[in-house]
């Protein structure tokens, strides 16, 4: 078994909150994911691990780049994109450039507490996203986003120094459960905003056969 076989699956599903919005602006209309959680620990190492190149691996994936305004970043094995601004410790913005696709990440951490919360909105163009948003829902995205948080908890309260695909926690009972129930909080925010059950439903069904191999992805 891997470092990661005693997290706490119900917990962390528990611990993050999950909402679906869709927003007016720039002459566009956009669907916009949050996902949001509170660690014990200060704004300051919060910020710290969100944004370190030393601390980043140690939870979600190598970052190289120019970590600034105005510079670019790198995600091994994912995304890149432009940094449009960062306020240390509280906030940061940028691109997220994927399979030839732009949409934005924007995080926020705020005292909460005696401890911290991080606050991340995935913000995509809707009229772009649509077809694929219907067939999929908000858990194409959030069940990996889902994913880091976990890795982050984990990074912060334990001695645990990998991201959870480090050891293939995620094809484990345990990480296909997590998945899984992460899949269906991602439905449930997508009902609450407005999207019928039903196609909330199937969405949910297709995500999560994709997440755990068991279904084609998007085309």
């Amino acid at each position: 078994m891997g470092e990661h076989e005693d997290l706490d699956v119900d917990a962390q599903i528990g611990a993050v909150t999950r909402g679906l919005e869709t927003r007016d602006g720039e002459g566009r209309r956009t669907l916009v994911s949050v996902i949001s959680q509170r660690y014990d620990t200060t704004v300051e190492d919060l910020w710290q691990a969100c944004t370190s190149t030393e601390r980043l691996p140690r939870w979600f994936a190598p970052v190289t780049g120019d970590l600034r305004p105005g510079g670019t970043y790198r995600i091994e094995g994912n995304a890149s994109g432009t940094i449009r601004t960062c306020e240390p410790p509280r906030s940061f913005d940028a691109t997220w450039e994927y399979g030839g696709d732009v949409s934005w990440i924007a995080a926020r951490i705020d005292p909460d507490g005696e401890g911290a919360r991080l606050t991340l909105e995935h913000t995509a163009d809707a009229e772009k996203v649509e077809g694929f948003w219907e067939r999929f829902g908000p858990g194409a995205t959030g069940v990996g986003w889902d994913l880091a948080f976990i890795g982050l908890a984990a990074h912060l309260s334990t001695d645990i120094d990998a991201p959870v695909e480090a050891d293939g926690w995620e094809t484990t009972d345990q990480g296909r459960r997590f998945i899984t129930d992460s899949s269906a909080a991602w439905a449930e925010a997508g009902i609450a905003s407005g999207t019928p059950r039903d196609q909330a439903e199937a969405a949910r069904d297709r995500t999560t056969a994709f997440f755990l191999g068991e279904g084609p992805g998007a085309e």
